[in-house]
């Protein structure tokens, strides 16, 4: 899992478009009750494209500096994560905000994956608490809206160490680039949908923002 080698910088929650969901309806949630689902617009071999969009959705986001690496052997420590965060005076996230999935990571496209950074995680609200969030207890706790988007998305499986996160981000932006497809890049985003104690049948994503409109991939 992730290995903190910095402090949490900012904490906040913010509004984006598509929907929360009984985990049932997506066969990539398997340990959450609840997951953030999407409309497919196409899907190929090398890629697949989703639109986030519905209805309103809350996330809870949080900033903070570490390695982009993954420590096997630090499971317990990382799986306490959101814990841990909270004993810093975020005491609302933990007392009740159940985890859903996924998990987002903003990774800067030049980021270092051997040095530290600021990086932006993001946690989706349970449906119980999208339409009244909590109040922050802390100030630097604020919403926010965000447009629309579609993505451009790679699954594989295993742990989502960061060379191996890269190599399928890095996959991804071939697969754009050779379609001539317009996209973001400054950035893109690790997606993972499982706790640290699941061995088999992970899912992780590479996602990258669609500029313009989106270009299908070829079917399989």
């Amino acid at each position: 899992r992730i290995c903190l080698t910095g402090v949490i910088v900012l904490l906040f929650a913010v509004t984006v478009d598509g929907r929360v969901g009984d985990s049932s309806e997506s066969s990539y949630c398997t340990e959450t009750k609840e997951c953030f689902l999407f409309d497919l617009v196409c899907a190929g071999k090398d890629y697949e494209v989703r639109f986030k969009i519905s209805n309103t959705s809350t996330w809870v986001f949080l900033t903070a500096t570490f390695f982009l690496f993954f420590n096997l052997r630090k499971k317990k420590e990382y799986f306490e994560f959101p814990k841990i965060l909270l004993k810093n005076g975020l005491i609302f996230f933990l007392k009740i905000i159940d985890m859903t999935a996924p998990v987002i990571i903003k990774v800067n496209d030049s980021a270092s994956m051997w040095q530290s950074s600021v990086y932006a995680l993001s946690f989706l609200l349970p449906s119980n608490y999208q339409a009244n969030p909590p109040k922050p207890t802390d100030p630097s706790v604020y919403f926010t809206d965000t447009p629309d988007m579609k993505v451009y998305v790679k699954s594989y499986g295993g742990y989502m160490m960061s060379v191996v996160a890269r190599s399928q981000a890095q996959s991804l932006k071939t697969s754009l680039d050779n379609v001539q497809a317009t996209y973001e890049t400054e950035y893109y985003y690790n997606v993972g949908y499982n706790s640290p104690m699941k061995i088999m049948n992970r899912h992780n994503e590479a996602w990258y923002i669609v500029k313009g409109e989106p270009v299908c991939p070829k079917t399989e």
